[in-house]
């Protein structure tokens, strides 16, 4: 506790974030994620039920009952009785008498009845052993769904990520844009007052210096918005001071990137899950043609039985069973072919995802290509334009262009700067999702 309040301060004062930190917070925080790993954790109680089915299932039952009358009555007449003198023969003729005044016999008025078995399944069709294997699956279909589940919210991460990394960098392009047009006034307003050009050239500067006034403006509040909803997914709380430090490293050549995406595909969730769900009908079908096989155990029992006017007795017994579901076997040839009906559609679908699996890899295979091919493209226009932007200044300082030129040249290398931090920007997200569609990770 001492320890958590001592990084408290630590934690609440951090104002900066890296890419890394960030995807470590989303998958922390993540609401998705969460409900992810309690649905492995429930699927591994699963799996504990299931394994219980292998020991003897005891059952304890009781009873108390009372009737409106006893259910068996009788009423023995009275009369004269023969002596018996232990000579059979002897009997007819008895000469001895022993008079019985009758008598009423009652039972089965109230009482308690109690029982107690145990019983351990010796064949049950291979359900249990193939529901066993069912849990374990459910377990495991669980986490490759996190898996999955994760891969998602890390990308979705970084494509917010370079969206603030890219607004912040067009930002610098701006301001950079605003003092070369502030630099431009002061010379063209110098050039007016001495009567070398009319107003309507110092009005065109000065249109373009409001213009980028409020283009700074909106992509400020386009920055906040955009920090504010990026805070939220990470969950953490937002600070108009919070920033997320730019990671633009040198962009790696695809080709060193690319693999072979037959092979990649045993490294996919969604791959693997397809697998899973194949495996998971052939024990369905094993399931539903062991409810046709006999059901075979053995068990022990104790019954208590107190029912006769207080007396009570108790017995114990063992006990064989043999469940044959004889009328069933019908039904059974035709559950058992909808099953391989089943297991058909599963495959069919199986061999479509994972040929769109493969569409997938290739599409990303492509962005990725023509992101790289945008950069070169985005480059060579910076270089152009900068080179455009030198020539209307030495022209423009000798009197060969006008005005209007030179802000078209300073918008061209605005422009061509911002077409390079996106195309950079895209990079890094287009290369990000190519490492995840292929079960790689970003290095």
């Amino acid at each position: 506790m001492m320890l958590i309040l001592g990084m408290s301060p630590f934690l609440q004062a951090q104002k900066n974030y890296t890419l890394e930190q960030c995807k470590t917070l989303a998958l922390q925080n993540n609401v998705q994620v969460k409900n992810k790993i309690l649905d492995v954790s429930a699927s591994e109680e699963v799996k504990k039920a299931a394994f219980t089915k292998y020991f003897p299932q005891v059952e304890a039952t009781a009873m108390t009952f009372r009737f409106q009358k006893s259910l068996i009555e009788m009423d023995v007449p009275g009369g004269n009785l023969p002596v018996y003198d232990g000579n059979p023969a002897n009997l007819a003729t008895a000469t001895q008498f022993a008079y019985f005044p009758g008598m009423n016999i009652s039972a089965f008025e109230k009482g308690n009845i109690g029982m107690i078995t145990a019983v351990q399944p010796i064949f049950a069709g291979n359900q249990i052993v193939t529901g066993n294997k069912l849990a374990s699956l459910g377990t495991e279909v669980n986490q490759i769904q996190l898996t999955s589940t994760k891969d998602e919210i890390a990308i979705e991460t970084e494509k917010r990520y370079w969206q603030i990394v890219e607004l912040g960098e067009k930002m610098k392009t701006l301001e950079r844009y605003i003092q070369l047009v502030d630099t431009l006034r002061k010379e063209v307003q110098d050039v007016f007052h001495a009567g070398l050009i009319t107003r309507n050239d110092l009005l065109k500067v000065e249109l373009k210096q409001n213009e980028l006034q409020m283009n700074r403006v909106k992509l400020d509040n386009g920055i906040k918005l955009a920090k504010m909803a990026f805070c939220q997914y990470i969950g953490i709380l937002y600070n108009p001071e919070i920033s997320f430090k730019n990671e633009l490293v040198q962009d790696k050549d695809p080709q060193l990137l690319f693999t072979n995406h037959e092979q990649a595909l045993a490294g996919r969730a969604e791959y693997q899950l397809l697998q899973k769900s194949s495996e998971a009908e052939k024990y369905l079908t094993k399931m539903k043609r062991g409810e046709y096989m006999p059901q075979v155990g053995v068990g022990v029992g104790g019954l208590y039985l107190d029912v006769m006017n207080g007396k009570s007795t108790s017995s114990g017994m063992v006990f064989g069973s043999v469940k044959i579901p004889i009328s069933g076997w019908w039904e059974a040839s035709h559950k058992l072919k909808e099953r391989q009906l089943k297991e058909e559609q599963n495959q069919n679908m199986v061999t479509d995802n994972t040929e769109k699996l493969l569409l997938q890899m290739q599409q990303a295979r492509n962005t990725l290509d023509e992101a790289w091919q945008q950069i070169q493209l985005s480059e060579i226009s910076v270089r152009q334009a900068e080179e455009n932007l030198k020539v209307s200044q030495d022209n423009y300082e000798a009197g060969m262009v006008n005005v209007s030129d030179m802000l078209e040249a300073q918008a061209l290398v605005q422009s061509s700067n911002d077409n390079l931090i996106s195309s950079r920007c895209s990079y890094q997200v287009a290369m990000a999702k190519y490492l995840q569609v292929t079960g790689k990770q970003k290095q």
